[in-house]
Formats: structure tokens, sequence, C-alpha cells
């Protein structure tokens, strides 16, 4: 039997919602991240910083090296070293402009 267009409707607003949901988890989750990274802190060009976590999925996407293997990374474990991009390890080094290098 078909479902007539009103119950198919209803059901896509109540999908759009869970997708709505889904989505704020997980922006909040790479937020926290983000901020325990410390990219809180740095001045980034929104455009670069998309271009360098791109290329930071891409790492995590290509193999199973890269995949989650549930376990917690610190760091001051070196088995936690995980690959990065050319591009964010050359933008890592230099402080953004305008920001003052600490010096211990």
């Amino acid at each position: 039997m078909k479902k007539p267009s009103s119950k198919i409707r209803e059901e896509i607003a109540r999908l759009q919602e869970q997708l709505k949901a889904a989505e704020t988890r997980e922006a909040e989750r790479i937020g926290r991240i983000a901020l325990k990274a410390g990219l809180g802190d740095i001045e980034i060009d929104e455009e670069a910083l998309l271009a360098a976590l791109t290329d930071v999925a891409g790492t995590f996407r290509r193999g199973s090296n890269g995949g989650s293997t549930g376990k917690k990374r610190t760091a001051h474990d070196p088995s936690s070293e995980s690959p990065s991009s050319p591009a964010l390890t050359s933008q890592a080094a230099q402080p953004a402009a305008g920001e003052v290098e600490a010096h211990g």
C-alpha cells in the first residue's frame, strides 16, 4: 500500500529534524576537539582552515592506519602520533599574521 503524500511530508520533516540534531552533535564534538588542539587561538582564514581540515579528513579516510582505533590519544604518548598534512605542518609551525610567538 502506498503512503499518502502527507505522511511522506511528515516523515521528511522528522528526518530533517534528526539530521539537524545529528549535525549539531557532530559540530559540537569537532569544535571541542579543535579547541583542545588550540585552533581557537589561531587567526586563520576560514578557507585555509577548511582546506587543511579537508586534507586531514582525507588522511583518515584513505587508510586503516588513519582510522579510529578507539584508543584515547595523549600528547605524551608517541604511539598517538597521527600523520599530518604538509599544509597543517607548515601552518602550525608559523604564527598567524598578527600573532606573537611565546618564548618560554
